[in-house]
């Protein structure tokens, strides 16, 4: 009896030795993670950095040997676990609808087209392989690759042509690009959230910031000065208040007025320091002066 619970300790002893005697080491495909914001909407892409390291990467190698990435076989876009997207709320990606959720991200490299994959199951390690089942994608978009002038070591996933309703998600490794148009209906988004804040909480700066949005946009500058009046009514008179009626004044071609709310602007800025807003103010002055005389 004693032997045998000594033969249990020694054993519980080296599982616990090997059990604590991992060594935590660095992955030649270090992790990353990118989120970015588009309107109100939110894409994170979390992936794993291979690096070229002299290798032949997309195709068929000059001597006709396979690269690293062959064409026409899927790849995981990364290395180790497969890379995964999420978006919130839904997003346009290629022109299709992508629901709210996380989805593994795959390609199918080609010398002229890439298919671009979306797919259902993120649980698969790296991309799947036998385990991978097409009836799971989402779907599938195709993107004509780019050569690039420079060499990009580690696979880049970055977003650029960032606006309030679109973006580009760029795929960069070796020297090849792959651009991916996304969308969203920020517009769509805005107005709820502007009904909601109006209705929720009516202070001078939820007038105001709803009257902001729509003359960055362009749009709808009637509903944007009744805001901005309302905001004035509330929280009384504010320089940045006053710009921003000025200039949706003016895309309304009243000019005179613009001019007189672009002044009281001037008038407050200086009074605060507000160097910027004194600069801004005296130009569009001007430009709307002489805008005045030619007409």
């Amino acid at each position: 009896m004693g032997t045998n619970l000594g033969f249990v300790r020694i054993i519980v002893f080296f599982i616990s030795v090997s059990c604590f005697s991992q060594i935590k080491h660095p992955k030649a495909s270090p992790l990353s993670k990118v989120e970015q914001q588009i309107g109100l909407s939110k894409i994170t892409v979390e992936y794993s950095r291979p690096s070229v390291r002299g290798r032949h990467v997309f195709g068929p190698q000059p001597d006709g040997q396979k690269g690293l990435v062959p064409y026409g076989r899927i790849w995981r876009v990364g290395a180790n676990a497969s890379t995964k997207i999420s978006v919130n709320p839904a997003m346009e990606i290629g022109g299709n609808l992508l629901p709210k959720g996380t989805f593994a991200l795959y390609a199918f490299p080609n010398q002229e087209v890439w298919e671009i994959v979306l797919h259902a199951n993120t649980g698969h390690w790296g991309d799947g392989r036998e385990a991978y089942n097409p009836d799971d994608d989402v779907f599938r978009i195709e993107i004509e690759p780019q050569t690039i002038p420079y060499h990009q070591e580690n696979l880049l996933i970055a977003f650029d042509s960032i606006s309030h309703n679109a973006a580009v998600m760029d795929v960069i490794w070796a020297n090849t690009k792959v651009s991916i148009p996304l969308r969203v209906d920020t517009d769509a988004q805005m107005e709820l959230e502007i009904a909601r804040q109006i209705r929720e909480n009516p202070t001078a700066q939820t007038y105001y910031e709803a009257a902001r949005y729509l003359q960055e946009q362009g749009k709808d500058f009637e509903r944007a000065l009744v805001f901005l009046d309302k905001a004035l009514q509330i929280g009384g008179d504010t320089y940045y208040f006053h710009r921003v009626k000025s200039v949706v004044l003016a895309h309304l071609g009243k000019y005179e007025n613009a001019i007189a709310a672009a002044e009281k602007s001037l008038e407050l800025a200086k009074a605060q320091n507000k160097d910027e807003f004194v600069r801004m103010n005296q130009k569009n002055i001007k430009l709307w002066g002489d805008l005045l005389k030619s007409q």
